[in-house]
């Protein structure tokens, strides 16, 4: 089984695989496959895990390409202008944003991680639940813009806007800090609160969070329907 990025400001991941080879995936998430792979739409591990999957921000169903030719391609692409990275799971395990994972091999679970901390859950932006990747294989995870990769070393500490994170080893403590001073809070245009990360482990932070884009397009849409509102009022 090999996995090829293709394109740039928008990519897709291509799977090539071969006879029995099979892969999983989030609902929405396929944008081709060749001819031998079979589409298979389950709930995997069954209700009760469907559901968890649900509350972690996950689909109920995951969608499931086996190959019964020698050979195929399937490809998966994300619903925003995004980018995508790589993780090798070797029985070590990764919490991700909701919906943040993009695809896997089928030996990696996809479980809920409750927030550590409860302001982390009601102050960051993520929620309380997070996606949790273990298990042994591949798997893609994708986060708007460009993404960043910084390693903590044990007990370095990085402090992160709640959106930009895309995900984290599970070995990254997590909480959530009040931003200094009045006007820095008030004035500074990054929120109340950042979120702390303590190494060791590596972080995934994304340049252009979705939530950024689709607030700025709102109030360009509410700015030009006020515009629009303004010019048919008859002075």
């Amino acid at each position: 089984m090999d996995f090829k990025v293709v394109g740039d400001a928008m990519p897709c991941v291509v799977c090539q695989l071969n006879m029995g080879e099979e892969v999983q995936a989030e609902a929405g998430s396929l944008m081709y496959m060749t001819e031998g792979i079979e589409l298979n739409t389950q709930m995997t591990g069954g209700l009760f895990a469907g559901v968890k999957r649900m509350l972690s921000g996950a689909t109920l169903f995951l969608t499931h390409f086996k190959c019964h030719a020698h050979s195929g391609q399937v490809a998966f692409t994300s619903h925003y202008p995004a980018h995508v990275r790589e993780l090798h799971l070797n029985g070590d395990a990764w919490l991700c944003i909701q919906e943040s994972f993009l695809f896997s091999t089928t030996g990696v679970e996809i479980q809920p991680a409750f927030t550590q901390k409860f302001g982390f859950g009601i102050f960051s932006g993520t929620g309380f639940i997070l996606q949790r990747l273990g298990g042994h294989g591949v798997a893609y995870i994708h986060g708007g813009g460009n993404l960043m990769d910084i390693d903590l070393q044990p007990g370095q500490h990085l402090s992160v806007e709640a959106g930009s994170i895309v995900a984290f080893q599970e070995s990254v403590q997590y909480n959530i800090q009040l931003v200094r001073g009045l006007k820095n809070s008030l004035f500074g245009g990054d929120g109340i609160y950042l979120c702390s990360l303590v190494g060791p482990g590596r972080v995934t932070i994304s340049t252009l969070p979705f939530s950024k884009l689709a607030g700025a397009i709102l109030a360009k849409a509410n700015n030009q329907q006020t515009a629009n509102n303004i010019n048919n009022i008859n002075f």
